[in-house]
């Protein structure tokens, strides 16, 4: 039987979060599980509008005519941003519309790209070092120390809100069927007590001191807020639901 998961209405709508800063939700994802089965996935981006008016794009969804318009009466947008390898299946549709914006690439991207079949072409390869065209506005670190893949994440310097795609998922259980919340317990990754999702967890073993010292850069950003690509977001006590989130990194006594 197939997991299902419900989505956050009005879907493809710009919701205001802070000023020059938006989330959109999307529609739901299936990403593959083994046994030749897939898990749903409810999708979101952020966009923030730069000091030039230019906008940047996280993880851009599946869009539609009416978000298209929305987008464009916020300003032109410049960048779209990949933040891990499995966030970028929607960046070409976007570069299609929007051909002078420039496209980000996070580590392993292109190759998780054509492994799938998916064309789609990036401009610029995303680092460490925070690019000038948004120094000031947005910080940014690759957290390292997995195995399997690794994630840019970012904060909205303006308003102290920290931008995650994988490292922590937060699935409510009311938006979710039988078989989908055993899916999420097991992982881990039911709300309130979110964190990054169990088999992704693995990965770090052995490599966890690296994820440490990663994890210590996010909390000296002292985020308020974490705006989350899967499920629900902590849109207060930033900071301390990082740490929580991240208590399995804590070092064996």
């Amino acid at each position: 039987m197939a997991a299902h998961a419900a989505l956050y209405e009005p879907v493809n709508t710009l919701k205001p979060v802070a000023p020059e800063l938006w989330i959109a939700d999307g529609p739901i994802v299936r990403m593959a599980a083994p046994f030749g089965t897939s898990v749903p996935f409810p999708t979101r981006m952020t966009v923030v509008r730069l000091p030039d008016g230019g906008l940047w794009c996280h993880s851009p969804i599946a869009p539609d005519a009416g978000l298209f318009e929305a987008i464009d009466r916020l300003g032109p947008v410049r960048h779209l941003v990949s933040p891990n390898k499995l966030h970028y299946a929607h960046i070409a549709s976007w570069k299609q519309r929007y051909p002078e914006a420039i496209a980000w690439a996070s580590p392993g991207v292109r190759e998780r790209a054509a492994s799938q079949r998916i064309a789609v072409r990036f401009d610029a390869e995303l680092e460490d070092a925070v690019p000038p065209a948004w120094a000031g506005t947005l910080e940014q670190l690759r957290f390292k120390g997995s195995r399997a893949i690794e994630e840019v994440v970012f904060l909205h310097r303006p308003s102290g809100t920290l931008l995650l795609a994988d490292l922590i998922e937060n699935f409510e259980a009311g938006r979710l069927d039988t078989p989908m919340r055993w899916i999420a317990r097991l992982g881990g990754v039911l709300a309130p007590d979110g964190k990054m999702p169990l088999d992704m967890r693995l990965t770090f073993l052995g490599h966890k001191h690296t994820a440490r010292a990663c994890l210590e850069r996010m909390l000296a950003w002292h985020p308020q807020r974490i705006i989350l690509a899967h499920g629900r977001c902590f849109m207060e006590n930033g900071e301390a639901e990082l740490r929580r989130a991240f208590a399995w990194l804590a070092p064996t006594p």
